[in-house]
């Protein structure tokens, strides 16, 4: 949320200019390296007495006594709402670098995803983390009956992500009598696996409770028990929730920021990372209908971060869309000392590619 300050044009300018310097050499500023620097058109008088406001505002602050001011986490709220806009050359940079690299050959979605992460890692310089897409938002793709033995068969299904899941069911009494012959069952199997598909097929797992089997053509209809079962299955499978997976990639390359230098620092985020992605997982992704779903992008910065490891870090996330619902996130990680302008484009640019890829 931006902070509840009314800034002069000057101070603008002023804040502007100490977060650029900051973010370029993680160093604090000082108004002449401010004159020098930037074009500001004023003395070192004025701009020492703008930073002097911005630091009694809670935008700025000194480390150090002796020291020049460094941008606080208000400070950067109000640079990131107010004073700068995504970079459009970093959008179509990234969207061209996407399309290129992961559009040729026959990917897998999770390869893809991987793939993007990487990308973004590299443009980026920080950790870029992609959600696998909600389970609950799959359509099912294909769905096979197979037998295992004189009384089960197995459901298998897949859905347009290539997750695969399987459950036994057991075949209704009547069944086992009148398909007491392996080659007829698996006859049937077939028929039923194939009426099952053109029912099936394209459709949400969620909207599978909604299907109504009182009226199944003639041939279907002595088949009716068996497949309200499997319809109850494939609804319980939906309405289960499935441990979301994140894929991450550039830990490393974050990690040499001077804001990562202590060892107790970078130990608490590897450990979020690769141990708590279930804390993690709810600033990233909020499925839709959670509040600020709707939102087109979310930036945390700092203090704003309600996991202690993160106060250091900016998060900004992205959701990403299988045609209009809402799936998955893209986000990157990064010290608050972040080159927004970029970060911002990048993200959104990558959320663009996947939400127009998954609704192809």
């Amino acid at each position: 949320m931006t902070p509840s300050v009314n800034l002069t044009h000057r101070q603008q300018q002023v804040l502007w200019a100490t977060v650029r310097h900051y973010i370029a050499t993680a160093e604090p500023v000082g108004s002449e390296a401010l004159v020098k620097e930037y074009n500001l058109s004023v003395s070192s008088a004025t701009i020492r007495n703008a930073m002097g406001v911005l630091e009694k505002t809670g935008l700025l602050y000194q480390p150090h006594t002796s020291a020049g001011r460094v941008p606080s986490d208000s400070g950067y709220r109000i640079y990131v709402d107010q004073l700068i806009t995504p970079s459009s050359d970093i959008n179509r940079q990234v969207e061209q670098l996407l399309s290129d690299r992961l559009s040729q050959g026959d990917y897998s979605l999770e390869s893809m995803l991987r793939g993007a992460a990487q990308i973004l890692a590299t443009v980026s310089g920080y950790i870029a983390l992609i959600t696998m897409p909600q389970t609950h938002t799959a359509c099912l793709r294909h769905v096979q009956l197979v037998q295992v033995d004189t009384n089960r068969v197995m459901l298998i299904f897949v859905t347009d992500s290539y997750e695969t899941q399987s459950a036994l069911i057991d075949l209704p009494p009547a069944a086992v009598e009148e398909f007491a012959h392996g080659e007829l069952l698996e006859r049937e199997l077939q028929l039923l696996s194939n009426f099952l598909n053109a029912q099936f097929r394209g459709r949400v797992l969620t909207e599978l409770s909604q299907l109504d089997w009182s009226e199944l053509d003639r041939e279907f209809q002595r088949y009716g028990d068996f497949l309200q079962l499997i319809l109850a299955e494939l609804t319980r499978r939906s309405q289960t929730p499935a441990a979301t997976q994140l894929l991450m990639s550039g830990l490393s390359e974050v990690l040499r920021q001077p804001e990562f230098s202590e060892v107790q620092q970078v130990q608490t985020i590897v450990h979020l990372l690769e141990d708590e992605q279930d804390q993690l997982l709810p600033l990233i992704f909020r499925p839709s209908g959670e509040g600020g779903s709707d939102r087109r992008i979310t930036i945390r910065i700092g203090s704003e971060n309600p996991l202690e490891p993160m106060r250091i870090c900016t998060l900004i996330a992205a959701t990403y869309h299988k045609r209009t619902v809402p799936v998955g996130s893209v986000g990157v990680i990064g010290p608050t000392r972040m080159r927004y302008e970029n970060a911002i484009a990048l993200v959104e640019a990558a959320a663009d590619y996947l939400s127009e890829a998954l609704s192809a």
